[in-house]
């Protein structure tokens, strides 16, 4: 037998639209940007989609600005990066590289770079798995960028975590694991010969 709840019980609040975040909005600004950069729409739908996403209040009102849009590609989408030191040794960047959601490094006798700094990643976040081997992972991070490596086994060469805590919004957090293994694992900021090359104003060793 079904019982009827009390005649003044209150009423279940019907669920309502769902409230769109700073960082939903700005993300889909930046989406805007891309289409018409890749001449998917003019710069003046530019300008009144971008009004639109701005002043978007919720999920549904920022999905109607970009629905005639394709979907942007995901990390999931894209293959694990491996990179195997061997026995020259292996880098990846400084320059500008598509970053996975995950990328494999194994330092092997000539060991692994692994550097991010002039990397543009919408990513929360990238998992970095490490293994030094014999001669070791260096991985570097811009400032602002920040790296959890309570999931690494620094092993016989050590762990040395060289990066500040204070991450800023929109970038991903590097979330290291592995194994130093002999070489060691280190992460780190850039030093002062990298920031003269990236052209920064207050270098730091």
């Amino acid at each position: 037998m079904t019982t009827q709840p009390p005649a003044d019980s209150p009423r279940p609040a019907r669920p309502g639209p769902i409230r769109a975040s700073d960082d939903e909005r700005e993300a889909v600004v930046e989406r805007l940007r891309d289409a018409a950069a890749e001449g998917r729409i003019d710069f003046e739908e530019l300008d009144a989609r971008l009004e639109q996403a701005l002043t978007s209040r919720t999920h549904a009102e920022l999905a109607a600005v970009t629905a005639d849009l394709p979907s942007p590609p995901r990390a999931d989408d894209l293959p694990p990066l491996v990179l195997k030191g061997g026995m020259t040794g292996a880098t990846r960047g400084p320059g500008r590289w598509e970053v996975p959601g995950r990328v494999i490094a194994h330092g092997g006798v000539g060991g692994v770079t692994l550097d991010f700094s002039r990397v543009e990643s919408r990513l929360a976040e990238i998992v970095v798995e490490a293994y030094g081997e014999t001669s070791g992972v260096t991985i570097v991070i811009p400032d602002g960028w920040t790296a959890d490596v309570t999931g690494m086994d620094p092993g016989t060469g050590g762990l040395k975590d060289e990066t500040t805590s204070a991450r800023l919004p929109r970038t991903p957090l590097i979330r290291l694991t592995g194994s130093g293994g002999m070489g060691g694992v280190v992460v780190r900021h850039p030093n002062r010969r990298e920031r003269r090359k990236l052209g920064a104003d207050s270098p730091r060793e």
